[in-house]
């Protein structure tokens, strides 16, 4: 297809048989895409409006991958598949499902023994997710909207504001999220547990 989507800082780039699967083909720019995206996006939001969600519901690999289908479905093909290739971030492709088993473990843990706040464990997940990388795009909006997903419905908190602001496009916030995000690779969640709710 030959599309060049400029990825910015944090954006994990493309391959280009990921992006053959692009379901628009008006697409053409990094800010149609976007924006198509965001409508997606808009769209899983209202469907987990109408639902009902508990601690089993939320953290099994099923609804992980449901989530992500509904964030994407209307953009891409593979919106819900895991990643059929290896990126600059993430583990081994072959190894998606092996970690994610462990993170979806290890939160249960974490949650009936009360290892973390509520805030800290959904931000935990939010970032262990991430550096997973489950998916060819979108895995830090989806990472953010289970972390939102998993405050409200699993412990009955209000959801993370993530700066207040679109953390897709370039911005002061973006950079603070970013610099939490690597902080949190270091093995300091503090910054990025703050950013959830700044």
């Amino acid at each position: 297809m030959g599309l060049d989507f400029h990825e910015i800082a944090g954006q994990t780039p493309l391959d280009e048989d990921e992006k053959d699967d692009l379901l628009i083909s008006t697409i053409t720019t990094r800010r149609e895409l976007d924006e198509f995206e965001q409508l997606n996006n808009d769209k899983a939001r209202e469907w987990l409006r109408r639902k009902k969600l508990t601690r089993v519901d939320v953290i099994v690999e099923s609804f992980v991958r449901e989530l992500h289908r509904r964030m994407f479905d209307e953009v891409w093909k593979w919106a819900g598949e895991f990643r059929r290739s290896n990126k600059n971030i993430g583990v081994d492709k072959n190894e998606i499902s092996i970690e994610l088993k462990k993170l979806l473990d290890d939160t249960q843990f974490w949650i009936e023994k009360s290892t973390f706040l509520p805030d800290e464990i959904a931000v935990r997940f939010s970032h262990r997710i991430v550096s997973i990388h489950c998916f060819s795009n979108g895995n830090g909006r989806h990472s953010r909207l289970i972390a939102d997903i998993m405050v409200d419905h699993v412990f009955n908190r209000p959801i993370f504001t993530w700066g207040s602001t679109n953390l897709v496009s370039t911005g002061e916030a973006r950079a603070t999220y970013l610099a939490a995000l690597h902080q949190a690779d270091e093995g300091d969640i503090a910054a990025l547990v703050a950013f959830a709710r700044a």
